[in-house]
């Protein structure tokens, strides 16, 4: 049986970010985003004034998918992200990656916004560039807002 590995953070949050599914210490530690592009992830939270605990991460598929997750995997995890996007409410919802922008139903009263991988945004500087635009606009939106 593959193991599962669930979103994390406060339930009330309005920060959720969703990514594409878990990693190989994901896996191992059943937390999300906590591998190199989680490390990655957390940098760049905190360089833009964003508190990881304060946020809830998830991904689309919550079991690990060498390479993209199938469409059978995201279908089979959708009702999964879309009761957990329910219950939490929240006010934005980042989508890092493709896999993400192109699955993640956008039914909520929510802002979307895209942003790359982090695991892209680590290797590839166009990529970062863009991450880092993207967190840069969503850093100033949650002060503007008070939301974080």
């Amino acid at each position: 049986m593959k193991k599962i590995v669930l979103g994390e953070g406060p339930r009330m949050a309005r920060l959720v970010f969703v990514g594409e599914a878990p990693g190989a210490t994901e896996v191992r530690l059943g937390r999300p985003f906590v591998g190199r592009a989680g490390r990655f992830l957390d940098k760049e939270l905190t360089k833009f004034g964003i508190d990881r605990k304060s946020v809830y991460i998830t991904n689309v598929v919550k079991e690990r998918s060498i390479g993209a997750p199938t469409k059978k995997q995201i279908q089979k995890w959708l009702p999964v992200l879309k009761k957990e996007l329910d219950q939490i409410k929240p006010k934005i919802v980042i989508l890092l990656g493709r896999t993400a922008a192109k699955n993640v139903p956008r039914d909520l009263k929510a802002a979307y916004i895209e942003l790359p991988h982090p695991s892209a945004a680590m290797r590839f500087p166009a990529q970062r560039k863009k991450f880092e635009r993207g967190m840069a606009r969503l850093s100033r939106y949650v002060r503007s807002q008070f939301i974080a």
